[in-house]
């Protein structure tokens, strides 16, 4: 029910009213209404993830929430008609969704409704996801000394930023691109590098060692802290 169309990408991806994860863990997760839909989801999309057979409860987001990639790889949790409910992680995002919609994989709106009714009213808020082990550094494909671009994956919340510590022992803020990588235009250097991770609720992981890599991910040493 999507098509990813770039210019739409690029001209859809940031607006001022979008619905943004992360908060105070002691805040109850707002929840966002729309329309749910469904496409032909494999786990890849605009968030730049591998395809993922055996973890098909995926979602396009809306382009208006989508936000420069601020929900890739965050989960909701979806309730539709009945009070039927599913839990997404956002993988891609859906150029012509309305604020507030999400199109579903296949697999997560059949938790919901019959497949042919097509289009079904939903209410969808952030949930933690459900990830085992700690998370891991995917090094994009070309990425190298002098162009450095770093995927964070297997996260437990949203990323709200990720940072790497320069020679001088300071941490600086690597830019997120709508593709879901944090690159450094000018390169990190050969590394390994220290990495600070910042989740959307304050949560911090501080990873040492991470050696650089031609499309390799790199497990860390732990996980984001769970709201209590």
């Amino acid at each position: 029910m999507r098509w990813l169309a770039l210019v739409l990408l690029i001209g859809c991806s940031d607006g001022d009213d979008a619905t943004l994860p992360g908060g105070s863990c002691s805040d109850s997760p707002a929840d966002s209404t729309g329309q749910g839909t469904y496409y032909d989801a494999d786990g890849t999309g605009n968030c730049s993830f591998d395809a993922s057979p055996g973890d098909l409860n995926v979602a396009a987001m809306n382009a208006v929430d989508y936000h420069d990639a601020a929900w890739c790889g965050a989960c909701v949790e979806v309730t539709g008609p009945n009070d039927t409910k599913v839990t997404v992680r956002i993988v891609d995002q859906c150029p012509e969704c309305a604020k507030g919609d999400l199109d579903l994989s296949p697999q997560a709106f059949s938790m919901l409704s019959p497949l042919a009714a097509g289009r079904i009213p939903i209410t969808w808020h952030e949930v933690a996801c459900p990830v085992t082990g700690p998370i891991a550094y995917h090094f994009k494909d070309g990425a190298n000394a002098y162009w450095t671009a770093i995927q964070i994956r297997n996260h437990r919340y949203p990323i709200a930023s990720v940072e790497a510590k320069d020679g001088s022992g300071t941490y600086k803020a690597i830019s997120r691109l709508d593709y879901n990588y944090f690159v450094e235009e000018s390169g990190l250097g050969p590394g390994p590098y220290t990495l600070r991770i910042t989740d959307t609720h304050g949560h911090t992981v501080e990873d040492t060692g991470i050696a650089l890599g031609d499309n390799v991910t790199r497990t860390g040493a732990s996980q984001l802290a769970a709201c209590e």
